[in-house]
């Protein structure tokens, strides 16, 4: 696997060394210890998979309070989305900054997500598939988020937002109060 760390503190594009042949490829896209050695979270316990019918489905902007915070790794396994992450980690140096990269089926790419940062995405292709691998269990009580427009953040998304769920449309602008407070996880 190859790593690559993105312009906010922690956050990191994998992406899959292939090796190909007449049959097509093999590729590896979890291995602990290539996660540990790169000083990342290496103990995942739930996955998830999130279907989107159309393009222009818009799903975020969430994360999970502490003591819930989820370390997540994300990967479109069909069609295409542009994934963004916002750093809500209160103390970070990047904080209230955001990063959005480009996840296809094609690209075999998955984007490592710290605790403390908020995530959404915009498909990019009707029929787009993302799978999820997180370091917790989810937690409704600690699930928290702000909407994908607010002003506070000024996210280009490349495409017209089409499909979004009535919950992600009516969060309230960010707070500073609202910000992922774990000094564990602040750099």
């Amino acid at each position: 696997m190859i790593f690559e760390p993105l312009n906010v503190s922690g956050a990191w594009l994998v992406s899959q060394e292939r090796f190909e042949d007449e049959r097509g490829y093999f590729a590896r896209t979890w291995c602990s210890e290539e996660f540990a050695a790169q000083g990342l979270e290496a103990e995942l316990v739930q996955c998830s998979v999130s279907f989107n019918r159309q393009r222009g489905t818009l799903r975020g902007m969430h994360f999970q309070h502490s003591p819930f915070g989820e370390v997540k790794l994300v990967r479109c396994t069909r069609g295409a989305i542009f994934d963004v992450i916002v750093d809500v980690r209160r103390g970070s140096s990047t904080f209230l900054q955001y990063a959005g990269v480009e996840l296809t089926e094609q690209n075999g790419r998955a984007l490592y997500i710290p605790k403390g940062f908020a995530h959404g995405f915009l498909t990019l292709e009707d029929d787009s598939e993302v799978f999820y691998q997180m370091s917790n269990v989810y937690e409704p009580s600690a699930a928290s988020g702000f909407r994908y427009d607010d002003p506070a953040f000024a996210i280009r998304w490349p495409a017209k937002v089409v499909v979004v769920k009535d919950r992600d449309a009516e969060y309230a602008d960010f707070s500073i109060d609202a910000a992922y407070d774990d000094t564990s996880t602040a750099r």
